[in-house]
C-alpha cells in the first residue's frame, strides 16, 4: 500500500512542548460500542447503549444498521437502537466509511440476514483485505462479486459449516463470523489454521454477545457456534477505551503525572496491557478498578510482543524512543494493512523528529534518546499517528506540525480538548 507524503493535507495541528499534569475522562471504547450496536440491532427489539461517543467509525456502524432497517437515536450519550425491522430491506448499499471493523463485522451479518447488499467505503478502506470472506463465504451459500476490494456485492443466505481461518489475519474477520453464525440454522465451527493473534478482541466479542444471550464455545483450535440462537434485548453499559487512554498514559510516563478515569481494570479489552507495559518500561503506575495514574519514571528498553495489542504500537514506539537502550517490537506485521502502513508511518514519525527507529518485516527496533527535535510529521490520514505525534511533544525541543489533523475524528473527536486539558498545546491550523 502506497504511503502518503502529501504535505498539503489540511488542516494541520501544531504541537508545542509541555509537561502533562491532570486528569482525563476517557471516552467509551470504540471496539466495545461497535459490537454492542450490532448485537442490539440483532435482537429485533429495543435496547440502549451508554455511554456512546460519536466518532466517525461509530457513525458508520449506526448508518449501516439503519440502512438494514433499524432505527437509532442518541441523546445525552445514550444510544437507543430498535432492531424490529432489521433485514427487511433489500438491494441496499451499506457505506462503512473508513471503518475496517464495520466492514468486516457486517459482511457476514448481512449474509446471515439473507439480504442483497453492496458494501462501499472511503479512504483506504476499499483497498483493505477482504479475501478471507470472498474465499470462505461462497462455500457457505453466499455469492460475492468484487474486483478485489470494494465495492463488494453479496447475495444469498449464509449457511452453517466449518470455516477454516488463519489466526494471523485481522480478528475482525472472526468477530464478523461469530456475530453472524448464531443466526443461521445448524451448528458451525471456526477452525484456526495458525496461532491466533489479537485474541483479546475476540474475547471482547464473546463477552458482549453473552450479555445479549448468545453463547459461543471456545474449543482447542477455535470456536463452536450453536445455530438458531436469538439475541435478547439488553441495556448495555460500555467500557472506557484503553487504546485511547494509552496516549495519555504514555504522556505521563514521559514527564509529569496523568490520571485517566473510566477504564475498567478487568475489561475484556486486550489494550489494558498498556498499564503493565509502562510499568515494565519503568514508569510509576497506580491502578484502581476504574482509573490508572502514570508518573514519570526512569525508562529502560523492553521487548514487546505486539501480536495481541497491535493498536498500541505507535504510542509504545513513542515511549520506547525515550527509553534507555534498545526496544524491540515484534509480531506486528498486520499493521502494514491498517489505515496506512502503520509500521512505516510510525518509524517515519520518530525518525523525522531525530529519533532512531529501524523497520523489520514484522516490527520495529527503537534506540532510546533523551529528546526529539521539532519538525513536520506526515499524519498519513491515520488517527493513531497524529495522536502519537502529540505525545512526542512531552520530550520535544521545538514544535511539531502534523498533517491530517482531523483524522482523529475516526476514533477520538475530543482528543485535542482532552490533550489541552492536561497542559498540552495543540492548535489546529490551516497554514499552507
Amino acid at each position: 500500500m502506497a504511503l502518503s507524503t502529501d504535505k498539503s493535507s489540511k488542516p494541520y495541528v501544531r504541537y508545542l512542548p509541555f509537561v502533562p499534569n491532570g486528569e482525563v475522562n476517557i471516552p467509551p471504547s470504540k471496539s466495545d460500542v461497535h459490537r454492542a450496536i450490532i448485537c442490539a440491532a440483532l435482537t429485533r427489539g429495543k435496547c440502549t447503549i451508554a455511554p456512546v461517543a460519536l466518532s466517525n467509525d461509530i457513525k458508520a456502524t449506526i448508518g449501516v444498521i439503519e440502512d438494514m432497517g433499524c432505527t437509532a437515536s442518541i441523546k445525552d450519550g445514550v444510544l437507543t437502537v430498535d432492531g424490529t425491522n432489521i433485514f427487511k430491506t433489500d438491494n441496499v448499499t451499506l457505506d462503512c466509511g473508513e471503518s475496517g471493523s464495520a466492514l468486516r463485522f457486517f459482511i457476514p451479518v448481512a449474509a446471515a440476514g439473507g439480504i442483497n447488499a453492496t458494501f462501499v467505503g472511503h479512504g483506504k478502506l476499499p483497498e483493505r483485505p477482504i479475501g478471507i470472506f470472498t474465499e470462505a463465504l461462497p462455500k457457505a451459500g453466499v455469492k460475492c462479486e468484487t474486483e478485489g476490494g470494494l465495492p463488494l456485492k453479496i447475495s444469498g443466505r449464509l449457511e452453517s459449516g466449518t470455516f477454516e481461518i488463519p489466526g494471523n489475519v485481522s480478528s475482525q474477520f472472526i468477530t464478523g463470523l461469530l456475530l453472524a453464525l448464531p443466526l443461521v440454522e445448524g451448528d458451525s465451527d471456526i477452525v484456526l489454521t495458525s496461532p491466533i493473534e489479537s485474541v483479546g478482541y475476540i474475547n471482547m466479542t464473546i463477552h458482549t454477545m453473552a450479555q445479549f444471550g448468545v453463547e459461543i464455545e471456545t474449543t482447542d483450535n477455535g470456536w463452536h457456534i450453536k445455530g438458531g440462537q436469538s439475541y435478547i434485548p439488553h441495556d448495555y453499559t460500555t467500557d472506557g477505551d484503553w487504546s485511547q487512554a494509552a496516549f495519555f498514559m504514555v504522556a505521563g510516563a514521559l514527564g509529569g503525572k496523568v490520571t485517566v478515569n473510566g477504564v475498567n481494570r478487568n475489561s475484556a479489552q486486550g489494550d489494558r496491557k498498556i498499564a503493565e507495559l509502562l510499568a515494565r518500561f519503568g514508569a510509576k503506575v497506580t491502578q484502581t478498578d476504574t482509573s490508572v495514574t502514570v508518573e514519570k519514571g526512569e525508562l529502560n528498553a523492553i521487548d514487546i510482543d505486539a501480536s495481541q495489542i497491535p493498536d498500541l504500537v505507535p504510542v509504545l514506539t513513542v515511549c520506547a524512543a525515550f527509553a534507555k537502550g534498545t526496544t524491540r517490537i515484534y509480531n506486528a506485521e498486520r499493521l502494514r494493512i491498517k489505515e496506512c502502513d502503520r509500521l512505516t508511518a510510525t518509524a517515519k514519525l520518530i525518525n523525522d523528529l531525530g529519533g532512531k527507529v529501524t523497520e523489520l518485516p514484522d516490527g520495529l527496533v527503537i534506540e532510546g534518546i533523551d529528546t526529539l527535535k521539532g519538525g513536520f510529521c506526515d499524519g498519513f490520514n491515520d488517527h493513531r499517528i497524529v495522536m502519537s505525534a502529540g505525545v512526542c511533544a512531552v520530550r520535544l525541543n521545538g514544535e511539531i506540525e502534523s498533517s491530517y489533523a482531523l483524522s482523529i475524528n475516526k476514533s477520538y473527536p475530543d482528543f485535542y480538548i482532552d490533550y489541552n486539558n492536561i497542559g498540552g498545546k495543540a492548535n489546529v491550523l490551516d497554514l499552507r
